[in-house]
């Protein structure tokens, strides 16, 4: 424990969104404290430097990614890197004893020959990835509450798992119709400079991305395998909305039994997500929407059926910096610790 009783914590990589929204977070947690701020281009920086706002709260600097002096003053290292860097580090701060979760892709697949043939970095950290936890509590909360390292899922695959799940877990749809329609703001895309993500090139437009090869399918594909008991493959297409902040993923699939109507699945979702807080099924005929997600770390879902084409669709809302990000490495940290899973994480977004 650091000297106020609080579990001392840090953050590599806080210089981006996902580290910012961690920092805010880990501000109002009445059980953690911020021990280490680490960055690599940013290091010797004022966090105030990059973001003057918090200078009233934050007057750490960034420091030099050195895993010694991180290990020494953290019990928890949140890592919030670029793909492929994670993999470098965690198997030594592991090793000094911390719990570390990854934001990254680098510990979220439980083939790493997938993970390599999709993003492309040779791994030689095998027996640690091993170890590791796919960090999405609804589904994976006792085996979170175990864990020394967590692999927290992508923004895209929380919001499609979350709608997803109940349907496959249960056999009520034909895995092979499932079809994700996702979309996304522009803070998915994190700080650096980009053409595409520059005002006047996203604004007024609504264009799709990466189709027929994002990242997050094979990370959504292995979760609905494990779910259905036998390998899924889904068609899934994200798109780049003029928005900030939020994902809204629609799913369709075809009803295995056509006369299960609206209601029933209701029903059937409620009971799937009944011990999980943030996870809310909106009643018969309300359509979520990304604005009552932002700032917090809520899922809203909502379902509709469709009997004219045997289909059921649902609607899945959350902030990708927070339930997709940030927010959810806590809830993570929060199982991990032993804790109430919504302590420290905001339940009322800012509205309108």
């Amino acid at each position: 424990m650091g000297d106020s009783g609080r579990v001392p914590v840090g953050i590599v990589g806080a210089s981006g969104y996902g580290g910012v929204q961690l920092l805010r977070l880990l501000l109002d947690h009445p059980r953690l404290e911020i021990a280490y701020l680490g960055g690599d281009s940013t290091a010797g920086k004022a966090f105030s430097d990059l973001y003057p706002h918090l200078g009233h709260r934050v007057e750490q600097l960034i420091e030099p990614i050195d895993l010694d002096v991180i290990a020494d003053r953290c019990q928890v290292v949140f890592l919030s890197l670029p793909n492929g860097l994670a993999c470098t580090m965690a198997p030594s701060l592991l090793e000094r004893g911390c719990k570390v979760l990854d934001l990254s892709a680098d510990y979220r697949f439980r083939d790493l020959d997938t993970y390599q043939s999709w993003y492309a970095v040779e791994r030689t950290d095998h027996a640690v990835a091993e170890t590791a936890i796919y960090g999405l509590p609804e589904l994976y909360r006792d085996r979170i509450a175990e864990a020394q390292l967590v692999g927290c899922p992508g923004c895209h695959v929380t919001t499609s798992l979350l709608a997803i799940s109940p349907l496959l877990k249960q056999g009520l749809v034909a895995p092979e119709s499932v079809i994700i329609d996702s979309k996304t703001g522009t803070s998915g895309g994190g700080r650096q400079a980009k053409v595409n993500m520059l005002l006047a090139e996203a604004d007024q437009s609504l264009g799709a991305y990466n189709v027929a090869g994002h990242r997050h399918t094979p990370e959504i594909e292995q979760i609905c395998s494990e779910l259905a008991g036998h390998e899924v493959l889904v068609q899934f297409t994200p798109h780049l909305v003029p928005m900030v902040r939020g994902i809204l993923a629609t799913v369709y699939a075809t009803l295995r039994d056509p006369g299960l109507v609206r209601d029933d699945l209701l029903t059937i979702y409620q009971a799937f997500y009944r011990s999980s807080p943030w996870v809310r099924v909106l009643p018969s005929g309300i359509y979520p929407q990304t604005k009552w997600a932002s700032g917090t770390n809520l899922c809203y879902i909502g379902i509709e059926v469709d009997p004219r084409t045997e289909r059921v669709i649902v609607m899945s809302a959350i902030d990708n910096l927070m339930k997709g990000q940030a927010g959810q490495a806590i809830q993570c940290l929060n199982i991990m610790m032993g804790w109430d899973e919504t302590l420290g994480l905001p339940q009322l977004s800012f509205y309108p």
